[in-house]
This record gives C-alpha cells, sequence and structure tokens, in this order.
C-alpha cells in the first residue's frame, strides 16, 4: 500500500559529502513525520534526525551541525544531507515515516536501508 525507497548511498572518503533521499508513494493520506535512523555493525538502530512537516528538525547530537534533513512536503520527500563525513558515520540509513493511509489507519513505515561507507 505504501512504499519508502531510499538512495543515494555509497562509499566516500572521511570529509566527504552524501545527500540520501527517501521517496513515499502509495496510499497516502497525510504525513506527519519522516525520519532517518541508522544502524551500524553489531549496533542497534539509532535515531539521526526527526523531521515534522514544519521548520523543526531534530538532531542526534553525534551529527549535528554536519547534517541537514529537509522535506519537499508537496512530493513526500526527505532529503538528508551528510557533510564533514567520519567512518563512524558509517552504517545503513533508513527513512521512517508515520503516516495516514487512505483507508484511514495511522501507522509507520521503513525504507529498505541505503549503505553508507566512510573510509579513512
Amino acid at each position: 500500500q505504501v512504499q519508502l525507497v531510499e538512495s543515494g548511498g555509497g562509499l566516500v572518503q572521511a570529509g566527504g559529502s552524501l545527500r540520501l533521499s527517501c521517496a513515499a508513494s502509495g496510499r497516502i493520506s497525510s504525513i506527519t513525520r519522516m525520519d532517518w535512523y541508522r544502524q551500524a555493525p553489531g549496533k542497534q538502530r539509532e535515531l539521526v534526525a526527526v523531521k515534522g512537516s514544519g521548520d523543526i528538525t531534530n538532531y542526534a547530537e553525534s551529527v549535528k551541525g554536519r547534517f541537514t534533513c529537509s522535506r519537499d512536503n508537496a512530493k513526500n520527500l526527505v532529503y538528508l544531507q551528510m557533510n564533514s563525513l567520519r567512518p563512524e558515520d558509517t552504517a545503513v540509513y533508513y527513512c521512517y515515516t508515520y503516516l495516514l493511509t487512505t483507508d484511514g489507519v495511522w501507522r509507520g513505515y521503513w525504507g529498505q536501508g541505503t549503505q553508507v561507507t566512510v573510509s579513512s
């Protein structure tokens, strides 16, 4: 019914930049939030950025000042601009959204993830 598709991951050297994208499609009535999470090998999934429909974005302390999350509400897109990347940013990055479907159901959805690898 609803699909989340991430793109933009890859291999980059430390200090470099990447831009991730996440597109939500399907039977969507309204989206409240589109967030980014990441999971490094052997670690729990952690929140990177929380983005509501307004101007406020909350970031994990480890990425503040380096990552910027933005949304295109009209197109159901969310982006994560990642600058000054560090090897410890290496992880699979996931998009998450909580939305109202056209069936009138509120629920969360995860994307399939995109790998980001930062070499030292």
